[in-house]
């Protein structure tokens, strides 16, 4: 058992969204095999109850209570010069202090570094060998989003996908290995960092498939007399408010024109006003809820209308586990490398959302089988375990001892 660095940009707990959902996995497979010491922040106030769960699973640990207001104050000073505001939003001097002092105290050599982000406090003269979970190219998300978005906000994105690039491919260039949640990032990255090809690979995204299971002791959460449509997620993201305002705007009208009593739900913690005011009849905006499995039990079809997305989507994977046939954005089902047989159906656009999810409703012996078969691929598939341990080999721990190399 060696003494390990771990940043990550977020509390890796609860692991109740995407990116906390592989933070939380990864530093649960580190620390089974090394004492882990671990900087992090807090930008939700309700993450601060959780403080103590993880730090009983550490070494160490250094905490940054993150104001979203004051991070983007900060990133203005960003704008004055050539950096990622990015960087600026997860600067802290406390942090860095800390870092420094950890890796002198327990003669640390490996950083484990969670978004690239946080490669800012792996400073290039500590000799730290560096292995990054990147787990998407963030760099392209904030040009898909330039792409999406009138100015000022097109040139601002624009410019952060830019600056975020030349950032990434610098922290590339550092470390021993990169790594990305799908083959298809793994290989864009490959194409903007060539010089780092030979270090970049992939390490897949996991689901509980005991947690996420169907109960039939669990009661459904919708009225008896609708036909309920379900979408999951953090409800303040911009591509998932994208998507279903698109989704409510071209697909829904189409649909109810057939199945009157069908009502999409929308599930997720901080709706934003856009998101709220889908609420009416043909639609259910729910706020956080205390568990999300009896609406993905209970869903007729589960639904990721995602234009903009990097990566695999965790919101998938669930729905999957748990035997609910999906209807998700193509760009999704090619990121999760599944297909109709293994329990997933694509849609290019509005046109093949509605009659995609039409057929599972014509036909619910269909749609039976089709949630079947996606519960098997991902018990086949996608154990959180088995992905995390891809990061094992590069430690460089030789036969029979605990130490890093």
């Amino acid at each position: 058992m060696a003494d390990l660095l771990f940043l990550a940009h977020r509390l890796p707990y609860p692991p109740n969204k995407g990116d906390k959902l592989r933070s939380f996995h990864l530093l649960e497979h580190l620390a089974s095999r090394h004492r882990v010491f671990l900087g992090t922040f807090i930008d939700d106030p309700e993450d601060e109850a959780h403080v103590d769960t993880v730090r009983a699973m550490c070494a160490g640990m250094h905490v940054v209570r993150l104001l979203p207001a004051v991070a983007r104050l900060r990133c203005l000073r960003g704008l004055l010069r050539r950096d990622a505001l990015t960087l600026a939003y997860y600067s802290d001097a406390t942090l860095a202090r800390w870092v420094r002092e950890t890796v002198a105290r327990h003669a640390i050599d490996t950083a484990v570094v969670y978004s690239s982000a946080m490669a800012q406090y792996v400073w290039p003269e500590s000799g730290l060998n560096m292995l990054v979970d990147f787990v998407d190219v963030d760099s392209a998300k904030w040009s898909q989003y330039a792409a999406a978005h009138r100015w000022p906000l097109s040139w601002l994105y624009r410019r952060e996908g830019e600056c975020l690039l030349s950032y990434e491919r610098s922290v590339a260039a550092r470390a021993r290995r990169s790594f990305f949640v799908t083959e298809g990032e793994s290989a864009l990255f490959r194409r903007l960092a060539p010089e780092s090809s030979m270090s970049v690979e992939v390490m897949g995204n996991g689901v509980d498939a005991v947690y996420f299971d169907s109960d039939a002791r669990r009661a459904s959460p919708f009225d008896s007399a609708e036909i309920p449509l379900v979408f999951t997620g953090a409800m303040d993201y911009w591509p998932n408010v994208d998507g279903i305002v698109w989704f409510e705007r071209e697909v829904m009208p189409r649909l109810r024109a057939e199945w009157p009593r069908l009502r999409l739900h929308v599930v997720g913690r901080n709706p934003t006003a856009a998101v709220r005011a889908l609420a009416g009849p043909a639609v259910g905006v729910t706020g956080t809820v205390p568990d999300v499995r009896p609406y993905l039990q209970h869903a007729a079809v589960v639904v990721a209308p995602l234009r903009i997305a990097r990566g695999i989507q965790n919101k998938i994977l669930e729905a999957m586990a748990m035997g609910r046939p999906v209807v998700a954005a193509q760009a999704c089902v090619e990121a999760i490398g599944a297909s109709s047989a293994q329990g997933l159906l694509g849609a290019r656009d509005g046109a093949e959302f509605v009659e995609r999810i039409g057929a599972l409703l014509r036909h619910p012996a269909q749609a039976r089988a089709l949630g079947d078969a996606g519960r098997a691929a991902v018990l086949r598939n996608h154990g959180w375990p088995a992905h995390m341990s891809r990061i094992d080999a590069h430690f460089g721990v030789a036969a029979g001892e605990g130490a890093l190399a």
